[in-house]
């Protein structure tokens, strides 16, 4: 396990947890959020996504809610790459990336994300030494940046046509939270 807080747990991606993630990936009302409704998931694209990662910094995780497995979480150490088109590029923080998704659509708009993120960063602040974390959500997904948002992030940088989605590059948000 990674975390628990509430009713809520956070634990290591496992391999029987492929079946959960091609289920909430080939659903468009999670699609058009999180890769693209274009992008539909089958095993072997979970599978390379997911499991096969050629970055193996990045830590998949199950979200359960009250036992409940409902969604997906990574984090990951901002590389130099990143840290180059973010803008900090000549600092020596210590920077995490996370990236999420609600995959039960029943569980939307119940705070749940807003619970989820924030312990994340709390969890990546007190547990990996964070200095910073940030995310780059799409600049139309306003419920994702309010919640963020909530949750102590700020919006500190515009990236243009910085994400494909849907066949299209599109501008994104870098928000920082910041100890």
């Amino acid at each position: 396990m990674i975390f628990q807080k509430d009713s809520l747990t956070v634990r290591k991606l496992e391999e029987e947890d492929k079946e959960k993630l091609v289920k909430w990936l080939s659903d468009p009302r999670v699609l058009e959020y999180y890769e693209g409704r274009d992008q539909p998931h089958d095993w072997e694209l979970v599978t390379d996504h997911f499991y096969n990662r050629k970055n193996k910094e990045v830590i998949g995780c199950l979200v359960e809610y009250e036992g409940v497995e409902i969604g997906y979480i990574q984090f990951y150490p901002i590389e130099a790459e990143e840290r180059e088109e973010y803008g900090y590029a000549g600092l020596n923080d210590v920077i995490y990336g996370t990236d999420q998704f609600i995959g039960e659509v029943d569980y939307w708009g119940k705070g749940i994300g807003k619970l989820l993120v924030h312990s994340m960063i709390e969890y990546l602040v007190e547990e990996k030494g964070a200095d910073r974390v940030v995310m780059d959500p799409q600049c139309w997904n306003e419920r994702a940046i309010a919640c963020y948002e909530k949750c102590g992030m700020k919006k500190v940088k515009h990236l243009p046509k910085h994400e494909m989605h849907e066949g299209e590059l599109r501008d994104c948000w870098l928000m920082e939270y910041l100890k």
